[in-house]
């Protein structure tokens, strides 16, 4: 999925915290949490109070990042969410499971695909729809029809970078007893939050069988995307994103290296910010160390928004769409491999039928 805000103040649009959920998705740096106040009713909730100075709302009463007893505003932090130690660089779990008395709800990690409410699957609306209360990043809360937000007891959302602290705040809600869906554009197992639920449940001491932690699964970008340039995809591929924030630099371009030399197709995430150049321009020099300058690329800007771009460039055009608004956190690049063509402006690797049959 690929989200948009393509200004100024939005240019920088990576995550503190990580990788954007789904690869390519971004936010404004600046926007405002309006109602992140957790109401799953935890029996750590008196350790943080709402801000007194900027009247915000939005500490979380569930006992999540509670224990400092701060009276500053869970969004407070550089990563908009709080943090027990006081450091804007680290989270840290607040309640046990030992404080709940409720019997344990359910948790649902969702994902909504590319964006548009014609691209969520049926289980995935049916899903939202049963939940009591929503859990996610601000602007996939904003992608969800009508019915589905009316419907809810009550939806929680954090700005760019909450991630621990919105996922720890989906499980509190479930440990007191709410049936609860946290969502992310794509799928839940691509750069997303369901393998970091599946850690804050165990270290706070519960089960995933005691939350019914079950995942629902989206369209990747990946997917999405290569719909858009044709059949990139066909044959084996892997996936890769340049974002080094929770993966470092020479492990990303070892990895690049190494799919590069052989006959994958690659889906590159995350290909580009404002504070990190030079990850595109060293995944491009190492592409072309392996591959031929003509080898087909997809570049797929904002899919699905409206300043989506679709362009297939050849691979030694890359470096140059580094300085062009073509290429940023919300583009997702699709690189041949050696029998990759286009035909009829459209990409195609070939599966290997043509080896097989006469067609």
């Amino acid at each position: 999925m690929s989200t948009d805000n393509t200004t100024d103040a939005s240019t920088e649009t990576e995550s503190k915290c990580g990788a954007s959920e789904a690869g390519s998705a971004s936010e404004s740096a600046s926007e405002v949490e309006t109602d992140t106040t957790s109401k799953c009713g935890a029996s750590a909730s008196s350790s943080t109070e709402t801000s007194p100075d900027t009247g915000d709302d939005t500490a979380s009463k569930c006992g999540a990042s509670s224990s400092s007893g701060s009276s500053s505003s869970s969004s407070s932090s550089s990563c908009g969410a709080s943090s027990s130690s006081g450091s804007s660089d680290e989270e840290e779990v607040g309640a046990t499971v030992d404080d709940f008395d409720a019997e344990p709800g359910r948790l649902i990690a969702v994902g909504l695909g590319p964006g548009q409410p014609e691209g969520m699957t049926a289980r995935a609306r049916s899903a939202l729809m049963d939940a009591e209360h929503i859990v996610g990043y601000t602007t996939y809360v904003e992608l969800l029809p009508d019915e589905i937000t009316e419907g809810a007891d009550d939806i929680y959302n954090t700005p760019m970078c909450g991630e621990v602290s919105r996922t720890e705040e989906a499980i509190d809600r479930a440990l007191a007893g709410n049936d609860v869906a946290i969502i992310g554009s794509g799928d839940p197992n691509v750069y997303a939050l369901a393998g970091l639920a599946l850690e804050i449940i165990e270290s706070k001491g519960a089960t995933a069988t005691m939350l019914d932690f079950d995942v629902v699964p989206g369209v990747p970008a990946a997917q999405s995307c290569a719909a858009r340039v044709g059949a990139p995809l066909v044959n084996d591929t892997v996936s890769i994103s340049l974002s080094d924030h929770l993966t470092d630099m020479p492990t990303i371009e070892s990895r690049l290296h190494a799919a590069a030399k052989e006959g994958f197709t690659i889906t590159i995430y995350n290909p580009w910010s404002r504070k990190r150049r030079d990850n595109y321009e060293k995944c491009c020099e190492i592409l072309l160390e392996h591959r031929d300058p003509e080898t087909p690329v997809g570049v797929v800007h904002a899919a699905g928004r409206e300043d989506e771009q679709v362009e297939i460039v050849e691979l030694g055009e890359l470096p140059e769409l580094g300085e062009t608004d073509l290429v940023d956190m919300t583009t997702t690049l699709l690189v041949g491999n050696e029998d990759t063509y286009v035909w009829d402006d459209r990409m195609v690797t070939p599966r290997g039928y043509e080896t097989k049959y006469d067609y």
